[in-house]
């Protein structure tokens, strides 16, 4: 493609050399440079791309494009190289990446869901209806990238780098998807990482205190000014208004179509009659003109939001309500409030909470609709903040009526000592607990010990396959290891009978 065509959308360039250059890649790491391509150098919060020039340029890059302020006489750029200056690399990788691989958003519905929580059970929830509905879906989000029910990989991060994410587009457009969601993340908007991206429909599920650190905002205000630039890039909302910030949002986009929703407070989409359980929640919402009792096996408070906002999304669409209903009672988010269905009819959660404020969240939500015990099994991740382990301690200590110190990833740390510095957390508690280091064992005496009206809660891995002990990734799916217990357990029940 022409270097002036993939430039198209970005102002106040300076540039030497000749634009009508064909260019047969982009990239922003120079190792991954080939002849014939633009190596867009980006200021990271570890290193700098313009540091890394002349390497581009000797793996083959015919342009370069720098960010304002460098320093072009160090940087020694040899003649025949074209140069692009911009006034923010960030935005530029994201534009000319867009028009370099011919703006495939345009060739599908593009939702994009924000917020502080909510965001991938939200994608989830809308994925399965609109399957359900008979289309092709595409999902980009923290948990990994999915066309229809295929992964397509893991993902490392919310929403990914602008390059890769258009490089995604394309995949997904090349393969007749006809509806991308997508997690956007406040530092993907602060970033520019989903500049260039052509959203049809835009979600707002909450806003809480997170990301507040040097690398990501310095306040609340830049994490909320951050979320609400993707209101900016589309004027098609879904906002929470039970939430005290999604509900200035109407007001601050007066000429946007915002559809608001919510339990408690004035909406178009309002859900009544809210039951909740440690295994599921219900809930009467107006999908069409008439009330349809809703039902969804994600159990707590935060789920109905979820579904409000799915909900909301299917309207749109105009998909029937049985089909909806059919895909939230079906709908299942690996690692997110995950129930894990069995014949014991043990309730049975796997969460991914692996922070303080995750876990005491989970534990906090479970704790109010179960009506016997919370048995919390939990560890720590090893070669990660030691700090967190006491204080995690703590919390499960404090909320779960029964706690099981286990070994989480330990990674290259012995699992005993990272036990230890979470017992010191649980001991400034009246909490019972105690130590089973190996993870299986672990799971299977809160199996044991529970009943149908207690919930247990496996946190900490979530969606992860694996446990990583020195190195080394060992199959661990809790699903499967849940299963197979139970089974053992069934078996052995039978053989006592006889």
């Amino acid at each position: 493609m022409e270097l002036k065509k993939m430039l198209v959308g970005l102002e106040g360039l300076k540039v030497r050399g000749d634009l009508s250059i064909d260019i047969k890649g982009i990239e922003s790491n120079s190792k991954n440079i080939k002849e014939g391509y633009l190596f867009v150098a980006i200021k990271g919060f570890k290193a700098d791309g313009h540091e890394f020039i002349s390497n581009a340029i000797e793996n083959g890059a015919i342009a370069v494009m720098v960010e304002e302020g460098c320093d072009l006489k160090a940087l020694k750029i040899p003649e025949n190289i074209i140069i692009v200056m911009a006034k923010d690399t960030r935005e530029g990788l994201a534009i000319t990446s867009s028009n370099f691989y011919e703006n495939p958003s345009k060739k599908f519905k593009l939702i994009g869901v924000t917020g502080t929580k909510g965001k991938t059970t939200t994608t989830f929830m809308i994925k399965e209806i609109l399957q359900k509905a008979g289309k092709k879906v595409g999902l980009i989000g923290t948990i990994a990238t999915y066309i229809g029910d295929k992964k397509i990989k893991d993902s490392d991060r919310t929403t990914p780098e602008s390059l890769e994410l258009q490089q995604m587009f394309k995949m997904m457009a090349d393969e007749g998807v006809e509806v991308v969601v997508m997690e956007v993340s406040s530092q993907s908007l602060k970033l520019h990482r989903v500049d260039g991206c052509d959203f049809d429909i835009v979600i707002f599920t909450n806003f809480s205190e997170d990301h507040i650190s040097p690398n990501e905002h310095p306040d609340m205000e830049d994490y909320f000014q951050s979320k609400l630039k993707l209101f900016k890039m589309c004027k098609t909302g879904i906002v929470n208004v039970d939430d005290l910030y999604g509900a200035k949002i109407p007001k601050l986009f007066p000429d946007s179509d915002i559809t608001t929703y919510g339990i408690d407070n004035f909406a178009k989409l309002l859900a009544k009659d809210v039951t909740i359980t440690n295994s599921y929640v219900d809930f009467r919402v107006k999908i069409t003109e008439q009330n349809d009792r809703v039902r969804t096996g994600i159990p707590g408070r935060f789920s109905v939001y979820n579904s409000l906002a799915a909900i909301c999304v299917a309207k749109k669409f105009n998909v029937p309500a049985e089909v909806v209903k059919e895909a939230l009672l079906e709908v299942r988010v690996p690692g997110r409030s995950e129930m894990v269905d069995n014949k014991l009819e043990i309730p049975i959660m796997i969460d991914y909470a692996h922070s303080p404020e995750s876990l005491e969240n989970i534990l906090q939500a479970v704790k109010s609709y179960t009506r016997g015990r919370v048995i919390s099994v939990f560890g720590c991740g090893g070669d990660r903040d030691s700090g967190k382990r006491p204080i995690m301690g703590e919390i499960s200590g404090r909320i779960a009526d029964y706690t099981i110190i286990t070994s989480d990833n330990p990674r290259t740390e012995e699992p005993e000592e990272i036990i230890k510095q979470i017992e010191e957390g649980i001991k400034k508690t009246k909490g019972n607990y105690e130590v089973i280091v190996d993870r299986t064992k672990a799971i299977e005496k809160a199996i044991k010990m529970a009943n149908i009206k207690d919930i247990i809660v496996l946190a900490g891995k979530g969606h992860e396959p694996y446990q990583e002990i020195n190195g080394v990734k060992y199959p661990f799916d809790e699903r499967i290891i849940v299963r197979d217990i139970i089974s053992k357990l069934e078996k052995k029940e039978k053989n006592n009978k006889k």
